[in-house]
């Protein structure tokens, strides 16, 4: 009597294999996917470092790139104060130095268009 029951209860494993492949893929594209893309958007940030850039470490640490080797960076986190870190430490990128030169030289052409406070403005003939 308990074989019949155990025969009759039996289907295909199809259903079942299904599911399981289901699940797999439901993982892969959830969680696997994304992962390896943030894992590659580091990477490249971590290899476009340059020297100037102001970054933050994952520890919460704001410093500017004063040099960069193959594995560590030297910081400056203050005026005349470097730490050296490693490259993986390195959390974000705030702002590239090619960026503040062109805010730099932006701010000069400004103030030079401006009279000096006293002066007297420049005559257009």
């Amino acid at each position: 009597m308990l074989f019949a029951e155990a025969q009759g209860s039996g289907g295909s494993g199809f259903p079942s294999l299904l599911l399981i492949v289901g699940a797999f893929v439901l993982l892969y594209f959830m969680m696997i996917r994304p992962q390896q893309r943030r894992r590659r958007e580091v990477q490249n940030m971590q290899s476009s470092m340059g020297v100037g850039d102001e970054i933050v470490t994952v520890g919460g640490l704001y410093g500017t790139i004063r040099e960069i080797d193959d594995e560590t960076v030297l910081l400056e986190i203050a005026p005349g104060v470097t730490a050296k870190y490693a490259k993986a430490a390195i959390g974000k990128v705030n702002q590239k130095a090619a960026a503040v030169d062109e805010d730099v030289t932006e701010a000069e052409t400004e103030e030079a268009d401006e009279p000096a406070p006293g002066s007297t403005p420049k005559s257009i003939d």
